[in-house]
């Protein structure tokens, strides 16, 4: 779900259950999650993120400039990038050559790119039949607010830095979303569906909670 608010949309995902009152949490990494009563209707959940509308976009302008001074990589031979998970060293991921900074970077993202491309490609196809759903198309992005993504005409968008990410919690965002199939809103069916392939789906959630930030280079 999202909202416009002093120019700038707010993009955030909500979570109903038993609790009585609506709470707004934002991650290290901006990812922002409203928690809501059953039944609440969605122009109370917008009005709701509107009031906290000044607070979510100075803790995003915080988590921005944070991500600036914390996340610098070199890029050398003893550069180190994240995939899967794991620090390897720059020529472990690409060829460096005599490429310029600048270079190197493009050449990182597309190994990203087409490396997330093609775990998703693969392990999506084993979801699919456990869930008893099928995408009708697979887009990765580039974003920095969401890992991934599903409309009502069923297609899924993953976000490129999830390459860097172990595949146990590649593999909950590939079973978060394609439950999406099933249940658009993040209802208690929805994350009954989840756990019931993945039963410790709140363990990989904390994962990106923690590491998010410096799944980047």
């Amino acid at each position: 779900m999202k909202v416009e608010f002093e120019n700038e949309m707010i993009e955030f995902n909500v979570k109903y259950g038993k609790g009585k009152k609506l709470t707004i949490h934002m991650d290290s990494y901006g990812f922002i999650t409203l928690k809501a009563p059953n039944g609440t209707s969605q122009e109370v959940i917008k009005s709701a993120v509107v009031s906290k509308g000044r607070w979510i976009l100075e803790k995003m302008n915080e988590i921005k400039a944070s991500q600036v001074t914390t996340n610098v990589r070199e890029y050398h031979d003893e550069g180190t990038f994240l995939y899967l998970g794991k620090e390897h060293l720059l020529h472990e991921l690409i060829e460096i050559g005599e490429y310029d900074e600048e270079t190197l970077k493009n050449n990182l993202k597309k190994f990203y790119f087409t490396n997330c491309k093609k775990i998703i490609e693969k392990r999506i196809k084993i979801y699919e039949e456990r869930l008893k759903v099928k995408s009708k198309s697979i887009e990765i992005i580039e974003s920095k607010r969401k890992w991934g993504s599903c409309n009502s005409q069923k297609n899924l968008t993953f976000n490129y830095r999830l390459a860097m990410a172990p595949i146990e919690v590649i593999d909950y965002v590939i079973i978060h979303e394609l439950c999406h199939i099933l249940h658009m809103n993040h209802d208690r069916s929805f994350w009954r569906r989840v756990g019931s392939v993945m039963p410790d789906y709140k363990e990989k959630e904390k994962y990106l909670e923690r590491h998010g930030q410096s799944m980047s280079f």
